[in-house]
């Protein structure tokens, strides 16, 4: 069987998703499966099996598959580092933190984990789903491209083009992308599927029709827009959730600052029905809500005078001291910003040491070490440079509660609701796959 790369005709067409949801319906036709992503750019991370530092997306793909995660799954991983720059993981460890232009520059020198590390499934697996990254022709950047071209090219992949029709202009986006593929690689492409179609499917009857016999692409499947709810990968996808809060008899808000990450954490209560989550960007009041909620983020020092210039802080505190019935959670870098000082002696968030006052609900200080602390235990794992001397396994009062600890509210309910989602979505996407057209196409 060949490999697959999921390339979309977008970004955010959803590939993500449809790069499980393809590997469970090869493995339902009795294959073995790995998800793969040669570089992702996200700040939302898990550890893997391993004990490495890999992107969320491919970790819930590869939880979605019941297959182990390690750095193999995603050689390189771009997150938010000092100043403008970038902190750049690779083979599960942090490398370096890199400007823009030096990280394109070196692109090279990132190769050769790429190569390791789909040679390592390749070798273990009967089909490796390789997801790409954006568009896969961006003219002035196919060069430095290490996640679409480079990984259809190099192991000769079959590619799966995906179009997402909500953005309007399907016909000439699948039509633009197939044709700026270098040749070679449009003989490779086995089909394209529609993905996010709202209402009758039978109106775009014609316009699969003009897509198979006017530009020679299969079309394998036209799929229905439906939130999975599961898997946020960045804020985009967070904004495409949806709740349904008739019923909730709770509210949190969730403080969402510029550098918000791992956003899975609010995936349990997103999916409680007693529970109303918003997430608060601007000053508004927080009297009325039963938890504040201060999320992990990938800078804390410019999060926190965000959240001061934004006048939340004050919020934070009128909340607190005006009802007794309010609960703070911080959670990783949020659990950070409750103590009193952070200190950042050796310049991990910036190019300088610095000191600043945290909101000093929490005695003590945070000290940031140049070693990056990976731990994993079950559904809770930690990834993070600050350290608490006071409270090293994070504190508890009675309305006060942080931690280092992501996956917080992940109890048996939500570990069901999980399993049986993640297998109900599958089933119904694939009902509108054309499975064996896929599958013979990959022999």
């Amino acid at each position: 069987m060949h490999n697959l790369s999921i390339l979309g005709t977008s970004s955010d067409a959803g590939k993500s998703t449809l790069t499980w949801i393809i590997g469970k319906l090869l493995q339902n036709a009795g294959y073995s499966v790995a998800p793969f992503k040669a570089q992702n750019v996200s700040n939302n991370a898990h550890v893997a099996d391993d004990g490495s530092e890999i992107s969320v997306a491919q970790h819930f793909q590869a939880k979605a598959l019941g297959v182990p995660t390690s750095w193999h799954n995603n050689p390189v991983l771009l997150k938010s580092g000092r100043g403008n720059a970038a902190s750049v993981i690779v083979r599960g460890r942090h490398l370096s933190d890199k400007e823009i232009g030096d990280y394109f520059r070196d692109i090279d020198t990132l190769r050769p984990a790429v190569k390791e590390g789909f040679a390592y499934l390749d070798a273990r697996y009967d089909i490796v789903v390789a997801e790409g990254a954006g568009s896969p022709v961006e003219l002035n950047l196919m060069e430095k491209d290490l996640s679409n071209i480079f990984i259809a090219s190099e192991f000769k992949t079959k590619i799966l083009l995906i179009a997402d029709i909500e953005k309007g202009g399907v016909f000439a986006s699948i039509y633009g992308v197939y044709h700026l593929l270098p040749e070679a690689l449009r003989r490779n492409v086995v089909g394209v599927i529609i993905n996010k179609f709202r209402g009758d499917r039978g109106f775009f009857d014609e316009g699969v029709r003009i897509i198979e016999e006017k530009f020679g692409i299969p079309v394998l499947g036209v799929l229905p827009y439906e939130p999975l709810n599961l898997g946020f990968e960045d804020s985009q996808s967070l904004r495409h959730y949806s709740q349904d809060c008739s019923r909730a008899t709770r509210r949190i808000a969730v403080v969402a600052y510029p550098a918000m990450s791992n956003y899975t954490d609010f995936e349990p209560l997103l999916a409680d029905e007693d529970i109303c989550v918003e997430f608060v960007d601007n000053n508004r009041p927080l009297e009325g809500f039963d938890c504040i909620v201060l999320p992990g983020s990938k800078k804390v020092f410019d999060d926190l005078a965000w959240l001061r210039e934004k006048g939340l802080e004050k919020r934070i505190f009128e909340a607190y001291r005006g009802d007794d019935k309010t609960h703070i959670v911080g959670i990783c870098g949020g659990f950070e910003m409750l103590h009193e000082r952070i200190v950042d002696p050796h310049g991990i968030e910036a190019s300088l040491p610095q000191a600043v006052a945290g909101l000093g609900l929490v005695k003590g200080e945070i000290r940031f070490d140049k070693k990056k602390i990976l731990k994993k235990d079950i559904d809770k794992y930690e990834i993070h440079h600050g350290i608490s001397s006071t409270y090293p396994d994070g504190y508890k009062d009675e309305r006060i509660y942080g931690t280092f600890k992501h996956g917080l509210f992940i109890d048996d309910a939500f570990r069901n609701y999980e399993a049986k989602r993640i297998e109900n979505f599958a089933e119904t996407m694939h009902t509108y796959l054309d499975a064996q057209r896929l599958i013979d196409a990959l022999r």
